[in-house]
C-alpha cells in the first residue's frame, strides 16, 4: 500500500536533477521529505534538495536553479501563501522545464489560481493516478521546457504499481513519438476537427505536446492517461462534469465526467462528451471559496457549448461542494429536481474554514532557550513585538516583522506622546505641587529602566486620584500603558515569522528606531552545502554593520544601544526533535570552522574612537575578515568624508564591469551578423510611442533574420545620409492636423524643399513606408484627406525624389478590429520577401516591448536610476524608464514647446524642465507653506505656480539642477511631492465648506487620514529627494504593504464632498465620500461611490468616461478601510495589459458593479450599510465673504484656472504673499482651481479687506459663464496637450460671455471647461459645455452634462474651430434665453430642447453623438 504524496516524491525524486521542498509549519515537517531522505539510502540516483520555509519564497529559488536543470521539481502542499507566490512568478517559470507537485486535501481554491498561469495543469485523485501523472508531467516538462501543475489528492493509501527505478531516466530521454490519433480521433494533420486549418490554436498546439507525452508515458506503464474519463448513461439528459474528489455516482439518465487534463482543455474534447440528449451540465467542483462568480473550467464548459450549433443548448449550472461526503446520489437527484439555476450553488452546507480563529504558530522548543535569555536580561521590560500571542487578536500578519516594526513604531509615537503630555501638564499652573513633582521625576527618568515603570504607577495614581479637570490628563491617563521603558524585539524565525526579501530588517535598520532584532539561523553546520546560498542569514549582520551605526553581535543580547540592534542567533537542529547534545554538537562545529563567529560591533564606541569591533571567537570567516580589512584600510577615511561610505560597500564596479562585457559581446554579434546579411534602416517619427513600438518590432524581426539593422528617428537622417543607403523602412503616426510628429519634421520639411528644386538625390534608395492614423478621428468628408497624411506625403514625396518602393505603402488604422496591427500584419510579410528571408522561421521568443509595469517591477520600489540620471549634467533630462518612476515622486520631466522646433533647428536637445506637483491632503495649507511655494516658484521655476483640479500647487519650469533643492524646500514646511503622480492614490481632495468650520475639521482630517493610510511606503523618496541614508547590499530590500512592487495598474482618484456643493466633482473620481450629516450638524459617516474617471483616448471606443456609483454607507472609522479594500481589489483585477483600459471604471464595467462590491465587501469582512439621502445643487464655489459657524471669516478668490500670477493691473501672486505674511488662518485649495483664504478673525478683516483691494483680488465682476469656468494647462509645457487650453479658454469666453450678455444671461452660471486633451484633468466630461483639444486650434464640442457634476455630457460636433464654436453657440444660448423654465440649466435645457441626447452610463457615451435630430452634426454640415 502507497500513499499519492509517496508516488510522487518517489518520482519526483528519480526523474529530477533539482528537488525544491516547500516546508510546513512547524511541528509538522514535510512527508516529501521523508521520502526523499528514504529514497537516499536506497538509491542511486542523487537530485539537488532544496528547502524553502513556508513563509518563504519558491518562485525565486526555482527561477535562480531551473534554467540550467534538465528537470526541476517543485513538492508542497497546496497552502494558500505558497501558491500566490508561484503565481507572482508564473510568467517566468512557465518556460522552465518544472513541474510543480502540489498535495490537495479536499480542497481546489487555492491551486486553481494557478489554472492560467502555466501551459499544462493535471489532477490526480487516486494513488495510481498520481504516479502515472507524476511521470506524464515529467515527461512533458522534460521534453517540452515548459511548466506542467500537477496537483493530486493525499487522503488514501493504495496499491500502486510504480515503475522501476532504472527505466525511468531511459523512458524521460526517450524519442517523442507521434501522435497517431491527432485531435478528435483524426489524423493530426488535418486539424481542429477534422477540417483543414491553416492557423493553428495556442491551445491545440499545446494540447498535442500533451497528447505526445501521454502516448509515451502509456507505451511505457501500460496503463491509459485519458485526459478525460465518462461513465453513466449513454444518452444522459445530465452530464456532471466532476472536478475534485468525487465518489461513484451511478443515477439513470446522468453521465459523470472526470478531468484529468484541465489545461490545455480542448472544446472539441468537452463536446465530445456532451451527447446531444443532454439537456443540462452540471459542473461540480470541491472549492471552499472562490473569488469571482465563474470559475475557470465554467467558463471554458461555456465557450465549448456556444461553438455548437444548435437551435436549444443545454442549461449549465456551477455547484460547488467541500466533503466527498456530500456528493450523494440523494442530494444530485434534489439537484436534478430543483429549477436550474444562474448563480453557482453549495451542495450541502458551505465550509466552515473560514469561520475559524487564526491557529497560532507554534514556536519550536529549542527557540526558547534564547527567548528565556531575553526574559532573564529584560524581565517584565521585554515585550516580543512579532510575538505568536497577538495572532488571535490581530491575525496571522501579526508575526511578520514588517507588521512588527509598524506597530513598535506606532507605539513609539504614542511614548512621545505621552512624554509632550507630561510636559504640558508641568506647565498648567493649577497642577498641585504633589503632582508637579511626580511629572518632572518621571520626565527625568522616563528612560531608566526600572525607575520609569516605579514613578510612572505613582504618576497614574496621583492622576487618578487627582481632582484636576484637563483634557491633557485625560489624555496621559490613555497613554498609561507606555509610562515604562520597554525593550522591544522583533524574532525573525523560519518557523512562525519568515522575514520575505529581509524587508522587515532593512525598515528596521533604515528606520533609526529604538528596536532589537533577533534572527535565528536553524541551519546545522553539516548541512550548510544543501542550503540555498542566497538564504544565508549569518550575512544580515554584514549587511547591518555596513549602514554605520547598527549594533550587532553574533550570539549576544546586550541592552546599551539606544538605536536599531540585530542579533544573530545560531541554533541548528533539524526538527523539534533533535537532541540537546546534537544541537550543541553542530554549533560547536559551526563556531570553531568559522562558519558562525561570535562577534560585536558597537557604533558607539567608534564614535568614541575606540574599536568597535570584538571578535568572541577563535575563527573568522573570509568575507567578515574582508568586511573589517575594508574598514580597517579606510575607516580614516569614512571618517573625515562620510558620504563616501555608501561607495565604499557598493557594488558600482562588478555593474561596470558587467555592462561593459554585454557591449563587447553586442558589438561581437553585429559584426558577424553584418559580414553575410543585406542592411536594412527603419526610420520613425512618433509623438506618443505607438510608431516607435512598430519600428522597434520591425527592426528586432529583422535581426532574428539576419538582416544587419539599424534603427533611428527620421530627424536622425539628413538628405545626404539618406542617399547613401540602400533600403529603409519609414513608420510614422500622424501629429496635430496630418503634421509629421516632432521627430520627423525637419526631414519631412527638407524633402518637401528638395521637391519644389526638382532635385532626385535618392537614386540608390529603396524604400516603403507603414503610415498609423485614426480614419475616423476627422470625421468630416472635408478633413478625410488628414488621415495617414504624414506617410502619404511621405511616400509620394521619396519616389518624386527618386527613391523606388520595395514594397507598397501600408496604412495602420485604429479603428481596424487589432487596431495598427491588422494592417501591419499585411505590409510586414512585403519587407521580408524583398530581402528573401521571408520563409526564415524564426525560433527564437520576441522580446515584450518594455511596459511601464515591467518598468514599475524593476525600479526598486521606485528608485530606479533617478540618482545617478540627477548627476549626468550632460544632458537636461533623465532616463525614459526614469521619467514613468518619478511621477510616483511628484514631478514630469516636460520641455518648452513653443521653442522645440527653434532648439531642434539650432541642433541642441529640447529645453527640458520640470514640472512638480505637491500633495496638499484635503486642499489646505499654512501661511508658512504658502509663503515657500511662493519663493520656490521665483527660485527654482518659472516665477508662477498654478492651483490645479487635484487642490494642490504645481510648479513649471523647474531645471533638472533645481528638483532636489525644490524638493527640500517643500519638505521644510512639513509638505511633499510623494504619490501626487503615478499609478498610485494621488491627493484627496475636499469640500471647502466655508460656513461649517466644524464640519470642514472632520472631513479634512478624514482626508489626511485616508491619504496617509493609502500612501506608499517606499524609502526611495527619502533616500533620493532628502538624502536619507540606504542600506548597502543586495540582501535588504523595501516593502509596499498595499501597492506591491506593480503598484496599481493606473493612477486612483478619491474627493470627498459635503452637500449640497459637489464642488470637488465627487463622481469623477475612482473612488468618492459623501458626507453625511446628522441633526446635531456632526459628520456621521459616508455614502461611498466608486467608478468616475474622466480620461479618454479619441477615436478610441474602448474607452470613455464614466460617473461614479454609489454602493452604501460607511461610518468616519470604517473610511480608510474601506478606501483600503477598493484599491486593492482594483490593484488585484484592474487592467495590466493595455493602460488604457486601466482605470478603476473599467475594471468595475468588466467585473460588474455588484460583483466588485460583493469582493469589497468580501475584503471588509461586512457588507456596507444602505447609502443614506444626500443632495447636491451644484458644483462651482461660492465666491466672496462668509462666516462660519465659529464666528471667524472667510473669502473666496477667483483665481482664473488657478494660475497665481503677477500680471499688469493684476498682482495677484503680489498680493497673496501680502496676505500670507499678515493672516493667522489658512487657505483652502479648491478643485475648481480656485483659493479661500480661511480663518480670518474679526480684527483681521479690515486688513485682509484692504490687501485684496489693492491688488484687485476682490473682484468678482465676472459674468456667471467665466465663474464656471476652468481649462487645464496644456501649451506650452504638457507633452500630451494636442491645442490650447489655459492660455486660450479666457480668450474664447471673452467672446461667447457677450452672446450670454446680448440675452440677459450675464450673471447665470453655466459650467464651460477646456482641455488641451482628451485625458480630462480639468473634468471637461461633466462639464455643461467642454472642449476638448484634438490639434491646434480644433476640438471636440461636448454638450449636455449635469450643472453639479451628476451626468455625463456627449460630444455633440467631433471637429470644431472657434469660429465655428460661436457660431453653434449663439443661437443656442439665445434659445435657451428664452425658452428655459425656472432652475433650469444649460446643460439640461440642451437634452430637452433635441440638441443632445442624455449620457446615462459611460459604456454609452459614444450612443447617439453628434446631435440630435435636425441638430445632427451630418445634417448640420448639409
Amino acid at each position: 500500500m502507497s500513499s499519492a504524496t509517496s508516488s510522487v516524491a518517489r518520482v519526483a525524486y528519480l526523474a529530477s536533477d533539482i528537488i525544491v521542498d516547500s516546508q510546513p509549519t512547524l511541528p509538522s515537517t514535510s512527508q516529501f521529505a521523508k521520502e526523499y531522505s528514504s529514497l537516499s539510502a536506497t538509491s542511486s540516483r542523487r537530485p539537488t534538495i532544496l528547502s524553502v520555509p513556508l513563509g518563504g519564497d519558491p518562485g525565486s529559488t526555482l527561477l535562480r536553479n531551473g534554467s540550467a536543470a534538465g528537470l526541476i521539481s517543485f513538492t508542497s502542499s497546496a497552502a494558500a501563501q505558497t501558491v500566490i507566490r508561484l503565481v507572482l512568478d508564473a510568467a517566468e517559470l512557465s518556460s522552465f522545464p518544472l513541474v510543480l507537485h502540489l498535495a490537495v486535501k479536499n480542497d481546489l481554491s487555492d491551486v486553481l489560481l494557478l489554472h492560467s498561469a502555466v501551459p499544462f495543469f493535471l489532477i490526480s485523485r487516486t494513488p495510481q493516478q498520481a504516479h502515472d501523472n507524476s511521470l506524464l508531467a515529467s515527461r512533458l516538462a522534460r521534453t517540452e521546457k515548459k511548466a506542467v501543475v500537477h496537483a493530486f489528492y493525499d487522503a488514501k493509501n493504495d496499491s500502486v504499481e510504480e515503475i522501476s527505478e532504472s527505466e525511468v531516466q531511459p523512458f524521460l530521454l526517450s524519442e517523442k513519438l507521434a501522435s497517431t490519433n491527432g485531435v478528435n480521433g483524426h489524423n493530426g494533420a488535418n486539424g481542429h476537427n477534422g477540417h483543414s486549418a491553416t492557423v493553428v490554436s495556442p491551445s491545440l498546439e499545446l494540447f498535442k505536446l500533451y497528447e505526445r507525452a501521454a502516448l509515451s508515458t502509456v507505451v511505457r506503464i501500460r496503463r491509459a492517461c485519458p485526459p478525460l474519463s465518462v461513465h453513466g448513461s449513454s444518452e444522459p439528459h445530465t452530464v456532471i462534469f466532476g472536478l475534485g474528489d468525487i465518489p461513484p455516482v451511478d443515477i439513470d439518465g446522468v453521465s459523470v465526467v472526470s478531468l484529468s487534463l484541465l489545461t490545455p482543455l480542448l472544446p472539441s474534447r468537452i463536446l465530445d462528451v456532451i451527447p446531444p440528449s443532454a439537456s443540462r451540465i452540471i459542473i461540480l467542483e470541491q472549492l471552499h471559496r472562490w473569488n469571482t462568480k465563474w470559475t475557470p473550467l465554467y467558463l471554458e464548459l461555456v465557450d465549448a457549448i456556444h461553438q455548437r450549433e444548435v437551435e436549444q443548448r443545454p442549461h449549465i449550472q456551477s455547484v460547488y461542494f467541500s466533503d466527498p461526503a456530500q456528493v450523494i446520489p440523494l442530494a444530485i437527484l434534489k439537484l436534478l429536481q430543483a429549477a436550474p439555476s444562474s448563480a453557482p450553488i453549495q451542495l450541502g452546507s458551505a465550509s466552515a474554514s473560514s469561520l475559524l480563529s487564526p491557529e497560532v504558530p507554534h514556536i519550536p522548543k529549542h527557540e526558547s532557550s534564547y527567548t528565556k535569555i531575553l526574559s532573564h536580561v529584560f524581565g517584565e521590560r521585554l515585550e516580543v513585538s512579532n510575538s505568536p500571542a497577538l495572532v488571535l487578536k490581530q491575525g496571522a500578519i501579526a508575526t511578520s516583522p514588517e507588521f512588527a516594526l509598524g506597530r513598535v513604531r506606532g507605539q513609539l509615537d504614542q511614548r512621545n506622546e505621552l512624554i509632550r503630555s507630561v510636559q504640558k501638564l508641568l506647565e498648567v499652573k493649577e497642577v498641585s505641587p504633589e503632582l508637579h513633582k511626580l511629572c518632572s521625576q518621571w520626565v527625568l527618568v522616563k528612560d531608566d529602566d526600572t525607575k520609569s515603570r516605579s514613578v510612572g504607577n505613582d504618576l497614574i495614581t496621583a492622576l487618578e486620584s487627582s481632582k484636576s479637570s484637563s483634557p491633557i490628563i485625560d489624555r496621559i491617563l490613555a497613554l498609561r500603558a507606555h509610562f515604562p521603558t520597554r525593550s522591544r524585539w522583533i524574532i525573525g524565525s523560519d518557523a512562525w515569522s519568515y522575514d520575505l526579501g529581509a524587508s522587515g530588517l532593512h525598515h528596521a535598520i533604515a528606520s533609526g528606531l529604538n528596536i532589537n532584532i533577533l534572527i535565528i539561523d536553524t541551519l546545522p553546520y553539516t548541512s550548510r552545502n544543501s542550503a540555498d546560498p542566497h538564504r544565508r542569514k549569518q550575512d544580515a549582520g554584514l549587511y547591518a554593520m555596513n549602514h554605520g551605526d547598527i549594533y550587532v553581535a553574533s550570539v549576544a543580547v546586550y541592552s546599551s544601544h539606544n538605536g536599531p540592534s540585530v542579533v544573530l542567533a545560531y541554533l541548528p537542529y533539524q526538527n523539534e526533535d533533535a537532541p540537546a547534545l546534537e544541537v550543541l554538537k553542530e554549533t560547536k562545529l559551526a563556531v570553531d570552522a568559522g562558519y558562525w563567529p561570535l562577534y560585536r560591533w558597537d557604533p558607539v564606541k567608534e564614535a568614541q574612537g575606540k574599536e568597535p569591533f570584538a571578535l568572541d571567537s577563535d575563527a573568522v570567516k573570509n568575507d567578515l575578515q574582508q568586511f573589517l580589512d575594508r574598514q580597517n584600510h579606510l575607516s580614516q577615511l569614512v571618517r573625515s568624508k562620510p558620504e563616501l561610505a555608501t561607495e565604499l560597500v557598493s557594488s558600482l564596479g562588478e555593474n561596470v564591469k558587467e555592462a561593459r562585457r554585454r557591449k563587447a559581446q553586442q558589438a561581437y554579434d553585429d559584426l558577424v551578423v553584418s559580414l553575410d546579411a543585406p542592411p536594412l534602416v527603419v526610420l520613425y517619427a512618433s509623438d506618443g510611442g505607438t510608431a516607435e513600438k512598430f519600428a522597434k518590432r520591425l527592426a528586432n524581426r529583422g535581426k532574428a533574420r539576419g538582416l544587419s539593422t539599424s534603427i533611428g528617428t527620421i530627424d536622425s537622417m539628413s538628405i545626404d545620409t539618406l542617399s547613401q543607403e540602400e533600403y529603409v523602412a519609414f513608420v510614422t503616426s500622424v501629429a496635430g492636423q496630418g503634421e509629421p510628429p516632432q521627430n520627423g519634421r525637419t526631414l519631412f520639411k527638407a524633402l518637401n524643399a528638395a521637391a519644389l528644386r526638382g532635385e532626385k538625390p535618392f537614386s540608390k534608395l529603396r524604400y516603403s513606408v507603414f503610415a498609423l492614423g485614426d480614419s475616423h478621428y476627422w470625421p468630416r468628408a472635408e478633413d478625410a484627406h488628414y488621415y495617414n497624411k504624414p506617410g502619404k506625403d511621405l511616400d509620394t514625396r521619396l519616389e518624386q525624389l527618386g527613391g523606388e518602393r520595395f514594397a507598397d505603402i501600408g496604412l495602420g488604422d485604429d479603428q481596424d478590429a487589432d487596431g495598427p496591427d491588422t494592417g501591419y500584419k499585411v505590409w510586414e510579410p512585403l519587407v521580408w520577401k524583398t530581402f528573401g528571408v521571408d520563409n526564415i522561421e524564426v525560433k527564437e521568443a520576441e522580446p515584450d516591448p518594455i511596459t511601464n509595469e515591467h518598468i514599475k517591477a524593476a525600479s526598486g520600489y521606485l528608485r530606479g536610476t533617478i540618482a545617478e540620471g540627477l548627476e549626468d549634467n550632460s544632458t537636461g533630462a533623465l532616463d525614459p524608464s526614469d521619467t514613468q518612476l518619478t511621477k510616483f515622486h511628484g514631478i514630469y520631466q516636460q520641455d518648452d514647446r513653443d521653442i522645440r522646433d527653434e532648439r531642434q533647428a539650432q541642433g541642441v536637445e529640447p529645453a527640458y524642465s520640470f514640472m512638480i506637483r505637491v500633495r496638499t491632503p484635503g486642499g489646505v495649507c499654512t501661511s508658512e507653506q504658502w509663503l515657500q511655494m511662493d519663493r520656490i516658484a521665483d527660485e527654482h521655476g518659472n516665477g508662477t505656480f498654478k492651483i490645479t483640479t487635484r487642490a494642490t500647487f504645481q510648479f513649471h519650469g523647474v531645471i533638472k539642477r533645481h528638483l532636489k533643492p525644490s524638493i527640500q524646500e517643500i519638505n521644510k514646511v512639513l509638505l511633499d511631492t510623494l504619490a501626487a503622480c503615478g499609478d498610485v492614490n494621488r491627493n484627496v481632495i475636499c469640500s471647502a465648506i466655508p460656513s461649517s468650520s466644524r464640519l470642514h475639521a472632520q472631513v479634512y482630517n478624514f482626508s489626511k487620514l485616508v491619504s496617509a493610510h493609502l500612501l506608499p511606503r517606499t524609502t526611495a523618496y527619502h533616500e533620493i529627494w532628502l538624502d536619507k541614508k540606504m542600506v548597502a547590499g543586495e540582501a535588504v530590500k523595501d516593502f509596499e504593504p498595499l501597492y506591491g512592487e506593480f503598484y496599481l495598474p493606473r493612477k486612483f482618484k478619491i474627493a470627498v464632498a459635503v452637500p449640497p456643493t459637489n464642488d470637488v466633482d465627487i463622481f469623477a473620481n475612482d473612488l468618492g465620500f459623501i458626507a453625511i450629516v446628522n441633526e446635531q450638524g456632526d459628520l456621521a459617516g459616508f455614502n461611498v461611490t466608486i467608478g468616475g474617471g474622466m480620461g479618454v483616448a479619441h477615436g478610441n471606443k474602448k474607452t470613455y468616461p464614466r460617473v461614479a456609483d454609489v454602493i452604501g454607507f460607511c461610518t468616519i472609522e470604517q473610511g480608510p478601510i474601506v478606501a483600503e479594500k477598493v484599491m486593492l481589489t482594483q490593484r488585484d483585477n484592474g487592467n495590466r495589459a493595455d493602460r488604457k483600459n486601466a482605470r478603476l471604471k473599467y475594471t468595475i464595467d468588466r467585473m460588474g458593479l455588484d460583483v466588485f462590491k460583493a469582493e469589497v465587501e468580501s475584503r471588509l469582512g461586512y457588507p456596507l450599510a444602505p447609502a443614506r439621502p444626500y443632495t447636491f445643487d451644484r458644483n462651482i464655489d461660492d465666491f466672496g465673504w462668509s462666516t462660519g459657524d465659529d464666528g471667524r471669516h472667510h473669502v473666496m478668490l477667483f483665481i482664473e484656472n488657478g494660475r497665481i500670477q503677477d500680471e499688469p493691473e493684476r498682482d495677484f501672486k503680489t498680493g497673496l504673499r501680502e496676505i500670507a505674511k499678515i493672516h493667522k488662518g489658512t487657505f483652502r485649495l479648491t478643485a475648481n482651481q480656485h483659493i479661500m483664504i480661511s480663518e480670518i478673525s474679526t480684527e483681521d478683516v479690515p486688513e485682509i479687506k484692504r490687501i485684496l483691494a489693492k491688488y484687485k483680488l476682490d473682484n468678482l465682476n465676472y459674468t456667471g459663464l467665466r465663474l464656471s469656468s476652468s481649462a487645464c494647462v496644456a501649451f506650452p509645457t504638457c507633452g500630451l496637450a494636442m491645442a490650447e487650453s489655459e492660455r486660450y479658454l479666457p480668450v474664447l469666453i471673452d467672446k461667447v460671455e457677450k452672446i450670454c450678455e446680448e440675452n440677459g444671461l450675464r450673471n447665470d452660471s453655466i459650467v464651460m471647461r477646456m482641455t488641451g486633451c482628451p485625458n480630462g484633468c480639468a473634468r471637461p466630461y461633466v462639464a455643461e459645455v467642454a472642449f476638448v483639444g484634438k490639434a491646434p486650434g480644433s476640438y471636440s464640442m461636448l454638450l449636455g452634462g449635469g450643472y453639479y457634476g451628476q451626468r455625463l455630457n456627449k460630444i455633440y460636433r467631433e471637429t470644431v474651430s472657434e469660429p465655428e464654436i460661436l457660431a453653434i453657440l449663439k443661437p443656442m444660448i439665445k434659445r435657451y434665453a428664452l425658452e428655459r423654465i425656472e432652475g433650469e440649466h444649460f446643460g439640461d435645457f440642451v437634452i430637452r430642447a433635441g440638441y443632445i441626447a442624455p449620457t446615462t452610463s459611460g459604456k454609452e457615451w459614444y450612443d447617439n453623438m453628434g446631435g440630435e435630430g435636425q441638430y445632427r452634426e451630418a445634417a448640420a454640415a448639409a
